[in-house]
C-alpha cells in the first residue's frame, strides 16, 4: 500500500488543462471506441491476455481419464471414494498504460500531433480492458514520473484515465523510459500487460538503463511495446540553411541543408538510432505494435490483437 501511496504522491500535483475541447474529445473518443472495444477487442484481448492463473472452484468425483494429480486427498478420504479439484481461469488483469509525452511527441505531420495520437491510443486500451472487467493505470512519463494513477476497474475508471492522459500538460521535455520502467516495475505486484507508448527516440548513450530494464520488465510483465513513427522525422528536406531545434534539450542548431553529406549523416543517425530499438526488442522477444501517424491507428492495433490470438491458438 505504501508503494502505490507513493505513486500517487509522485505525481500529485501536475499541470492539468480541463476545457470545453478536452471533454469533446474525451466524449468523441469514448463514442469512437465504445463499438470498436465491443465489435472487435472484446474477443482478441480476451483470449489474447491470460488472466493471473487458475483459481480453485469445486471439487467434483473422479471420473477415468481424469489426472490423478487432481485428486484432493481430503474429500476422498472423508467421502470414501475418489473426488478431483476443479478450477476456472482467473480472468481479471490488471493492464498499465505507460505513456512518454516527452516533447518529441509535438512533431507529427498527420492530422493530429504525437502526443494526441499517443493519447487516444491509451485511451482505446483503457476503455478496453474496462470493457473486459480488468484493472487498468497509467504512468504519464517525461525523463521522469509525472503522474501515477493505480490500476482499478470500472468504465468510470477508465474515463477518469482519458481525461486525465488527455489534459495532462508535461513539466519537462526530456525522455527517460528506464526511469518509467524502473518504476512501474517498483509499483506492480503482479504479472501484468504493461503498453509502453512512445516514439523510442533514444539510444543506449541516451538513456544507458533501458535496455536492463526493459529486459527485468518483460520477465515480470507482458511488455508490449507500441511505436509510434513518422518517416518524415527521419529526413532533412532539402531547402538551405536551417536551424534545428532539439524539443528535448532545446540545443539549437544551425544546418545547411543543401548539403548531401550532412542530409546522410542526418538520415543514417535516424536509422542507427531505430534500428537499435528494433533490434532491442526482438533480441527481448516482445511483441511490438508499429503505429505510422500519418494515417489511422485502429488497424495496427486490431491486427496486433489478431496476431496474438493466432500464435496463442
Amino acid at each position: 500500500m505504501r508503494k502505490r501511496e507513493q505513486g500517487a504522491r509522485a505525481g500529485a500535483d501536475p499541470s492539468h488543462v480541463f476545457s470545453k475541447e478536452i471533454s469533446a474529445q474525451v466524449r468523441r473518443i469514448e463514442l469512437r471506441t465504445r463499438g470498436l472495444v465491443d465489435a472487435l477487442f472484446s474477443g482478441e484481448y480476451h483470449s489474447v491476455f491470460k488472466g493471473r492463473g487458475l483459481e480453485f472452484s469445486d471439487v467434483r468425483e473422479y471420473q477415468p481419464g481424469d489426472d490423478v494429480r487432481a485428486i484432493d486427498w481430503n474429500v476422498t478420504a472423508r467421502r470414501g471414494r475418489p473426488f478431483v479439484k476443479e478450477y476456472v481461469e482467473e480472468r481479471e488483469l490488471t493492464v498499465l498504460l505507460v505513456v512518454d509525452l516527452s516533447a518529441s511527441k509535438e512533431f507529427g505531420t498527420g492530422a493530429k500531433p504525437n502526443a494526441v495520437i499517443a493519447s487516444e491510443i491509451a485511451a482505446v486500451l483503457a476503455l478496453a480492458a474496462a470493457g473486459n472487467n480488468d484493472r487498468a493505470g497509467l504512468l504519464l512519463v517525461t525523463d521522469e514520473v509525472e503522474r501515477f494513477i493505480p490500476p482499478d476497474s470500472g468504465r468510470r475508471h477508465a474515463l477518469r484515465l482519458v481525461l486525465e492522459v488527455l489534459s495532462h500538460r508535461p513539466r519537462r521535455r526530456g525522455t527517460k523510459l528506464s526511469a518509467a520502467l524502473e518504476y512501474a516495475s517498483r509499483v506492480l505486484r503482479r504479472r501484468s500487460v504493461v503498453f509502453l507508448v512512445s516514439d523510442f527516440l533514444t539510444d543506449a548513450e541516451a538513456d544507458p538503463a533501458l535496455e536492463r530494464t526493459m529486459r527485468r520488465v518483460s520477465r515480470q510483465h507482458d511488455l508490449v511495446p507500441i511505436r509510434l513513427t513518422d518517416p518524415a522525422a527521419d529526413v532533412l528536406p532539402d531547402v538551405g540553411l536551417l536551424a534545428l531545434v532539439d524539443p528535448e534539450t532545446g540545443v539549437r542548431r544551425l544546418v545547411n541543408t543543401r548539403s548531401r553529406a550532412a542530409r546522410a549523416l542526418y538520415e543514417v543517425a535516424k536509422q542507427r538510432q531505430r534500428e537499435g530499438i528494433s533490434g532491442l526488442f526482438r533480441e527481448l522477444r516482445l511483441d511490438a505494435v508499429e503505429i505510422d501517424t500519418r494515417r489511422d491507428y485502429v488497424p495496427p492495433l486490431i491486427h496486433f490483437f489478431r496476431r496474438r490470438e493466432l500464435a496463442a491458438r
